[in-house]
């Protein structure tokens, strides 16, 4: 051992120079170089190979304290690891760093370093059946040589195990130390993407453990997490379940991912932010109502951070019905009361939003508002019923189900009636649910003119953007307000005598960027809308479907609107 020790030093420091050359292998003498010198290299790893797996890391790091800058420069060069030679030679180096039962922080640091440089090596290189039998001997088997199915049959034997561990309980004699799991979990950390230990990572998160503690390590979790984000592995849901409900930041780094897909969107629609949300399995792992409220209580933050943001609120809609899907595909196997979603919540208002508008003809939906609003308004303004039912609560629970306020600002546009004040009530609250009693009725007042004055328009005459601007003070130098400019919109597309100056009255309204985006998102959510009630005729579809090219064509002038 003081031979091959005496050997390698003399030798090291020339394959250190050699490594620096080659990390910018982007000429073809330096290529050729590497090629001429690679067999040679080999040799020298093998050599570093025998000398480690006898030494403890501290003497490997007092004899050659550079080695982890020597494995990364290897391990990172696509020449190196283009022959299969290489890469065996680097994995037995890499293995016999790993310490089993680490004795202080900076051997834990050496084995997460290590299996860092082990998961790139195995995420960018398919191994040989053959050549896994040092990760084995780490889980506690002696490898065979001889028999090509190793690796699946000692995945499958220890699966066997984890599951009778399950089924012995608290009978200690039969079960797996809790020790056991926990370095089977740590070995299998920069292996989790290999489709053969597919099944031993389910077992391993689907096992119960019976102590106080998480029995599988932190760095398991996290990269079992990372790499079904990132689908390098397919998880069912109750796995993914169990992963999120044992391990909290995982759900929350699931949530957050979310949230950094919407946010690089530069043009976001529903459609699009329900396709990241179902592939997200949040709306089904939801049924849980432990990650539902998890999930719920990250939407809060969210909205209270960016003060309501747009995004936010269609996602968390959208979050929405995925999730009442996902509840309705369970049907009488439903598991947990609503009250588990909802535990603050008046159960009579949430079953109320819950219903679906779309089973009662729209004569009869005024009712349904009326009651939402009514039962809203009780928590929203009683100051007496205590803190989880202050008007930012209220409000919150109503954004989750938004189709219903946009269903009360088209019933005030059809309507031939006087504008209901329940309905008035509930439109304003979900555009301003800061504002006190006093403000909040005054804009009630000023929302009911608008309606009125828009009901006076309504005839069998063509309509003129200017009628429409003078009705509606639009001529104005100040700036209509949010709900004033989706009534219009509304009314534009519900009544055919608008339809030909709705066009020149989107333009004269979208006089920034903000405002175009702000109509381009209640355009969206309209048609959404529709299109999941099963309203709207065909004028109207394509009236909102026009007006939204030409808001697309005023912010993307260079895609031409599309």
């Amino acid at each position: 051992m003081a031979q091959i020790s005496v050997d390698l030093s003399s030798e090291y420091q020339f394959w250190i120079k050699k490594l620096s050359q080659w990390d910018q292998a982007s000429t073809l003498k330096i290529q050729q170089d590497l090629c001429l010198h690679l067999p040679q290299f080999q040799g020298f790893l093998r050599q570093l190979y025998e000398a480690l797996k006898v030494m403890d890391s501290k003497t490997v790091i007092e004899k050659f304290p550079t080695i982890g800058q020597l494995l990364a420069k290897s391990c990172w060069n696509p020449f190196i690891l283009a022959y299969d030679e290489s890469q065996k030679i680097l994995i037995w180096c890499l293995c016999s760093l790993i310490n089993k039962e680490p004795l202080d922080s900076a051997e834990s640091k050496l084995n997460s370093w290590t299996r860092g440089l082990l998961s790139h090596m195995l995420s960018a290189f398919r191994l040989n059946i053959q050549d896994v039998g040092l990760f084995t001997h780490g889980l506690g088997y002696t490898p065979t040589d001889c028999y090509p199915g190793l690796l699946k049959n000692v995945v499958l034997s220890l699966v066997t195990e984890l599951r009778e561990n399950h089924l012995n309980g608290f009978n200690t004699q039969g079960r797996m130390t809790p020790e056991r799991v926990k370095s089977l979990s740590q070995v299998c950390v920069p292996l989790v993407a290999l489709p053969d230990l597919g099944p031993l990572v389910k077992a391993l998160l689907t096992c119960p453990g019976c102590d106080p503690q998480e029995v599988l390590c932190p760095e398991f979790l996290d990269a079992v997490n990372e790499a079904f984000l990132t689908k390098k592995i397919s998880l069912p849901t109750s796995t993914v379940v169990c992963l999120w409900l044992r391990y909290l930041p995982s759900l929350e780094t699931a949530v957050l991912r979310l949230f950094q897909r919407l946010i690089s969107m530069e043009r976001r629609c529903m459609k699009k932010i329900e396709g990241f949300v179902r592939d997200s399995l949040l709306p089904e792992a939801a049924c849980h109502p432990a990650v539902f409220r998890i999930v719920d209580e990250m939407f809060r933050s969210a909205l209270l951070e960016t003060d309501g943001a747009p995004e936010i609120l269609a996602t968390l809609q959208v979050f929405m019905w995925c999730f009442v899907d996902a509840l309705e595909k369970e049907g009488k196997k439903l598991k947990f009361p609503l009250q588990a979603y909802f535990p603050c919540a008046s159960p009579s208002l949430i079953v109320m939003l819950l219903q679906r508008p779309k089973d009662a003809p729209q004569a009869q939906w005024q009712q349904p508002l009326g009651q939402i609003a009514h039962l809203l308004r009780e928590t929203a303004e009683d100051q007496s019923r205590g803190a989880w039912c202050t008007p930012f609560e209220s409000w919150f629970l109503l954004v989750h189900f938004g189709e219903w306020a946009g269903l009360a600002a088209e019933q005030l546009v059809r309507s031939e009636a006087e504008p209901p004040g329940a309905l008035l009530w509930l439109l304003v609250f979900s555009y301003s649910p800061e504002a006190g009693s006093q403000q909040r009725a005054q804009t009630m007042v000023e929302v009911g003119a608008v309606c009125r004055r828009l009901k006076g328009l309504r005839g069998g005459a063509v309509l003129s953007a200017r009628e429409l601007q003078a009705a509606l003070g639009l001529d104005r130098p100040a700036e209509p307000g949010r709900i004033t400019r989706h009534l219009l919109l509304l009314f534009l597309l519900w009544t055919p005598s608008g339809h030909a100056a709705a066009l020149e009255v989107v333009t004269l309204l979208s006089q920034t960027e903000e405002i175009s985006r702000d109509l381009i998102g209640f355009l969206d959510q309209t048609l959404c809308r529709w299109d999941r009630l099963c309203m709207g005729a065909s004028a109207p579809r394509e009236l909102a479907r026009a007006l939204l090219t030409e808001l697309h064509r005023q912010i993307w002038p260079e895609d031409g609107g599309t």
